[in-house]
């Protein structure tokens, strides 16, 4: 399981949908699609919009391997990642830095994905969003970052161009197949 993490506007949906089209037909490899409670026309990554009522009835019932809460918001991977890994494919998942203990306790083995920019261009790409207001914005820069305990980390800095972030994405995951081979 490869999750990528990092801050809100460093362009994880960008350099993950770079990689995706990349890698389009490779069967070994598997993008997930989270299931959110956020609606379907939001922006961002293609994912399952759900209510609130909706996404606790699914946890209640088992049906994320990984779970939790973001921004006002619920996340949840489901569980049938669990299977599919069994099975040998390499999934990568849009994650959360607070949620790393739960990755790994739900898959075991991690490659971790953190995606950076700078703070002048994280500013930038969360007001062209246009979601939150200034302060809003200037909150979440200020706020403290968790830090990454895992010796399986890979920084990936998107402040310049995206087809490097990109790239660098695509060779760090033909690697993760390659091992599998």
């Amino acid at each position: 399981m490869v999750v990528v993490v990092g801050p809100s506007g460093a362009g994880k949906d960008s350099v993950m949908s770079y990689a995706a089209r990349h890698f389009a037909g490779e069967p070994r490899l598997g993008f997930v699609r989270r299931v959110i409670t956020r609606p379907p026309d939001a922006g961002g990554e293609a994912h399952e919009a759900v209510d609130a009522a909706g996404f606790q009835a699914r946890a209640a019932a088992g049906a994320f391997a990984v779970s939790w809460d973001a921004h006002g918001l619920s996340y949840g991977i489901p569980r049938e990642t669990l299977d599919q890994l069994s099975e040998g494919m390499t999934l990568v998942a849009n994650g959360s830095r607070s949620a790393l203990p739960a990755f790994a306790a739900a898959y075991g083995r991690l490659k971790i994905v953190q995606i950076t920019a700078r703070a002048d261009i994280l500013a930038a790409r969360l007001a062209a969003r246009g979601r939150e207001s200034a302060e809003a914005i200037a909150r979440r820069l200020d706020r403290a970052v968790p830090e990454i305990a895992a010796a399986d980390t890979v920084v990936i800095d998107n402040s310049g161009a995206l087809e490097e972030a990109g790239d660098a994405f695509v060779r760090l995951l033909a690697s993760a197949l390659a091992r599998n081979d």
